[in-house]
């Protein structure tokens, strides 16, 4: 099982970016798709949430409208796009999947996102 992301970087406030996280080795379509970030000193926040079916989402008050995930079940990937970036989504974005109703489930390293001007 591996969880690769990719697309992190440094950019500016105002800016967008495009995470994603390749999946292999589980049914990616029966799992549900999960984004977490941790900044320094901080805990573990979720940010946003894909279904396995429908494709329903949800997302942290802090991201709503800036940011939207998506996935695509015959790539085996899920996407964060991240607009109108600000300081404090500064993090590390891990990708995780889970199976529904379940817990823990496969993560990623992580890719680092820097806002900053």
């Amino acid at each position: 099982v591996q969880l690769v992301e990719s697309g992190g970087g440094l950019v500016q406030p105002g800016g967008s970016l495009r995470l994603s996280c390749a999946a292999s080795g589980f049914t990616f379509s029966g799992y549900v798709m999960r984004w977490y970030r941790q900044a320094p000193g901080k805990a573990r926040e979720l940010v946003a949430v894909i279904s396995s079916v429908g494709g329903s989402t949800n997302y942290a008050d802090s991201v709503k409208g800036r940011f939207t995930i998506s996935r695509d079940d015959a790539k085996n990937t899920v996407y964060l796009q991240m607009n109108y970036l600000k300081p404090q989504d500064t993090a590390v974005y891990y990708c995780n999947a889970v199976r529904p109703y379940n817990s823990g489930g496969y993560w990623g390293q992580g890719t680092q996102v820097t806002v900053s001007s």
